[in-house]
């Protein structure tokens, strides 16, 4: 999965465990802040009132999650299968 990072966004580990509200604050403002660790992205905090994903059905969130386990698993469903 590829993803586009707002450098406004990013905060490290270490920030996150000092600063958490600061945290907060930037999610609140952007929708997301991400965690580095080992500067890599390690972690997003999201703001759940403004993530579309969260305003999916418990059905459509199941079936996102059965996509994605399909499609990484689909040779061993299709040993299964035989």
């Amino acid at each position: 999965m590829n993803m586009t990072i707002n450098t406004n966004t990013i905060v490290s580990a270490t920030e996150a465990n000092q600063n958490f509200s600061r945290v907060a604050r930037i999610a609140d403002t952007h929708g997301q802040a991400v965690i580095f660790k080992n500067n890599r992205p390690k972690y997003i905090l999201v703001d759940v009132d403004s993530t579309p994903y969260f305003e999916m059905t418990d059905d459509e969130k199941i079936d996102v999650v059965a996509a994605r386990i399909l499609k990484e698993h689909r040779a061993a469903f299709e040993e299964l299968a035989k």
